[in-house]
């Protein structure tokens, strides 16, 4: 069967995504995100929808899901729990457009339509949708996040973020024989250092600046890098804290822990770390050694009130773990050694490390994966970098979709 697929968002760019898939007399939405700049950027304007798929809670990919189910009512397919954490996501990200002074693009009622719409399913689970066949498969990348396999008389995967290494919180995806392949590459182009060297450099560091009297500031985002950093950390004796919205995300992990590497050794990490849970506590936590806290670019957060009071030591460290975005505090701490706090440029005189943490795969991982899938036919979209791909892809009849532009597949 013959269906026509457009992106209207997330094409040729990192984030915003969302993409149509009209046949079989259905109109089918496989995400709708926001990109959290300042202000937010949306996808196109959706048809109206049918079915909507869900692959994981980021923001890039849920952020505007409300805006489509508010509207038309239709049914939400995700794992039960990208759902709840989609619901804590999205209620922040309400809060966080009233206090900037953006315009809302959904109201609390269409998440509450939203989240009682959602039809949670589990990885391996098949939803029927007439003639065609919809399964689920865990794309590696935090826990709940999917790949979907559409098939009829052909199979297409769409991977949405995609990881095949093990990670400490979850393990890597596994390829699916597949006709038609649309696969993420953000990171092409670039490939990932050694997960375990970048843990032991990781480790080293931290070690040094507790032995030189410092204190370690790690800003995470709450959900998947926060997680993963405890497991890292959770088996060293110092004095160690959760701020954030990560621990509440912890603790719903634990309620699902089907969804996790190793439930047990994350309970181990949540019992090793003391959970700031007030602000008077929040002034303990800074006397402590260790403090892993959102938010992950620093541009909100129980993070700059610790970085208020701890940056001006130079035997203090901030260790960033995760990406940041353009004209984020974190890039401008990076660029600069300077962040805005309070409206004001300060100098950060303490240490600035960044390591690679990324739940994204790698570009000769994902030219491994799209191999192993065997498809006749690769869409490349979530990158900026889609034609460094090419050369290593050129046995296989590679799409570059563009934004708002309908292409065909065989499904």
């Amino acid at each position: 069967m013959i269906m026509k697929f457009r992106f209207l968002g997330g094409a040729d760019t990192v984030g915003r995504m969302g993409m149509t898939i009209v046949g079989d007399k259905k109109t089918m939405l496989v995400e709708y995100g926001m990109a959290p700049t300042k202000p937010p950027e949306y996808p196109i304007t959706a048809p109206r929808i049918d079915h909507l798929f869900l692959t994981h809670c980021h923001l890039d990919h849920c952020g505007m899901v409300p805006a489509v189910v508010g509207r038309d009512g239709c049914e939400v397919f995700t794992t039960p729990i990208s759902a709840e954490i989609s619901e804590i996501m999205l209620y922040d990200s309400l809060k966080i457009a009233a206090a900037e002074g953006y315009n809302e693009p959904y109201t609390s009622g269409d998440i509450e339509k939203t989240m009682d719409l959602v039809v949670p399913f589990n990885f391996k689970d098949t939803i029927e949708l007439g003639k065609l066949d919809v399964t689920l498969h865990s794309a590696g990348h935090i826990p709940g996040a999917t790949m979907f396999e559409f098939k009829c008389d052909e199979s297409t995967l769409y991977t949405g973020d995609l990881h095949t290494d093990n990670q400490k919180l979850v393990l890597g995806a596994r390829p699916v024989k597949c006709k038609n392949l649309i696969i993420e590459g953000t990171y092409g182009g670039r490939n990932h250092p050694s997960r375990e060297k970048t843990i032991e450099e990781f480790l080293s560091k931290v070690d040094e600046v507790i032995d030189r009297g410092g204190k370690v500031i790690i800003p995470c985002f709450a959900v998947g890098r926060t997680q993963e950093i405890m497991l890292v950390l959770k088996n060293l004796d110092y004095d160690m804290w959760v701020d954030g919205m990560g621990r509440s995300v912890t603790n719903l992990f634990l309620n699902y822990p089907e969804y996790l590497r190793d439930a047990r050794s994350l309970r181990a990490a949540k019992k090793t770390f003391r959970e700031v849970k007030n602000a008077s506590m929040r002034k303990h936590a800074g006397r402590g050694q260790i403090i892993v806290t959102t938010g992950g670019m620093l541009d909100g957060g129980p993070v700059l009130e610790y970085l208020r009071a701890l940056k001006d030591d130079p035997k203090n460290a901030i260790i960033l773990v995760g990406y940041q975005a353009e004209d984020t505090n974190g890039r401008l701490l990076m660029e600069t050694k300077s962040i805005v706090i309070d409206g004001e440029m300060v100098k950060v005189e303490c240490e600035v490390l960044k390591y690679d943490f990324s739940a994204h795969a790698g570009h000769d991982e994902i030219v491994q994966f799209a191999k192993k899938c065997n498809p006749e036919n690769i869409v490349l979209m979530h990158s900026e970098t889609r034609e460094l791909f090419l050369d290593d892809l050129k046995d296989y009849n590679v799409i570059l979709p563009e934004l708002g532009k309908e292409f065909e597949l065989d499904v």
